[in-house]
């Protein structure tokens, strides 16, 4: 079976494609930078060079490679640690999900693809209140922060486009918080340093609940999406969602650094604005149970506490060797 991943050489990539390969797919891997289509190569995926925001050479690398199957992993949130102006920070990956999802959809349909596997998101989004872990059929907040709005707006509009796209069998995988290697929280990571500087406090009662998911782990979900699961949408999490009062002092330790400080409220909302004091105290964590029935898929690190001690750094894919730096 062939395998398009677009996004083949990003963080995602980069765990995603020597699996695909060891798995006995036949992988083209798109990426904008040529520098890295030697190291695609030599994991035994096809290179293929486009702008993921080039409608044109989009349309034709889709067209070229034929593929039975398109995974979507295009973002942009490498170095993102900027919670006041949210939506300036996630604008390119807004992009990402609306028009090169449009433009990896139109390729699919042009190419006879069967399944469109695409990244959400799942954890922020979803509405406060209540109690418990949201699950797939839970509302999105109706009200976000005016600066998450527009984010908010790219995440619906990726998961309405492929789960709508006719004839074409269309998932979304809600992942839960990126960690790992190529991430803000790889051990030399962008959220990593503001905690080794201290400058991630928990706000307030530090009460939102973040679900997180090791980078292999989000993976293999994506693997097991394509020969399992009904078109839909999926949340890709670990089984123990924590509030930020645990998990950041844990991340902490793990990295060696002093406990995080603890601010007031309004402290909180000069920093971070609206969307971090959000981020601190309200939004709910999410339940993994659908994927783990439907994709029979189940975490390797079933818990951050566990993989912030021991996945951070940026382990070798088994069997293929160092990886190329993070884009």
């Amino acid at each position: 079976m062939k395998v398009f991943v677009a996004g083949g050489s990003g963080a995602m990539g980069r765990r995603l494609v020597p699996r695909l390969v060891a798995e006995g797919y036949e992988v083209a891997a798109m990426t904008r930078d040529e520098s890295r289509a030697p190291w695609l190569s030599a994991v035994g995926a096809q290179p293929v060079i486009a702008d993921a925001l080039d409608r044109a050479a989009v349309r034709a690398a889709v067209a070229g490679a034929r593929p039975e199957v398109i995974i979507h992993q295009l973002t942009a949130l490498s170095g993102v640690t900027d919670f006041k102006h949210f939506d300036r920070g996630f604008a390119l990956t807004n992009r990402l999900r609306t028009e090169g999802t449009d433009y990896l959809l139109e390729g699919a349909r042009a190419a006879g693809t069967r399944r469109f596997i695409a990244q959400s998101y799942g954890n922020w989004n979803y509405a406060p209140g209540g109690t418990g872990l949201r699950t797939e059929q839970d509302p999105f907040d109706p009200a976000p922060p005016a600066n998450q709005k527009r984010s908010l707006a790219a995440i619906r509009y990726v998961e309405n486009a492929v789960m709508n796209a006719g004839g074409i069998e269309g998932i979304a995988l809600r992942y839960g918080n990126f960690y790992g290697p190529g991430t803000g929280f790889d051990v030399d990571g962008s959220m990593v340093a503001q905690v080794r500087k201290r400058r991630l406090p928990v706000v307030g009662d530090g009460s939102g609940v973040w679900s997180f998911v090791h980078m292999d782990d989000a993976a293999a979900a994506a693997i097991a999406a394509i020969a399992h699961g009904a078109p839909g949408a999926y949340n890709v999490a670990d089984d123990e969602p924590l509030p930020v009062s645990v998990w950041l002092p844990l991340l902490a330790e793990a990295v060696g650094a002093k406990p995080p400080m603890h601010v007031p409220v309004w402290l909180g909302r000069l920093a971070a604005g609206a969307v971090g004091v959000s981020m601190m105290t309200r939004i709910p964590g999410t339940s993994n149970a659908k994927a783990k029935a439907e994709l029979g898929w189940a975490p390797r690190y079933r818990t951050c506490r566990e993989g912030f001690r021991h996945g951070l750094g940026d382990v070798p894919v088994p069997g293929f060797g160092p990886l190329p730096a993070s884009s």
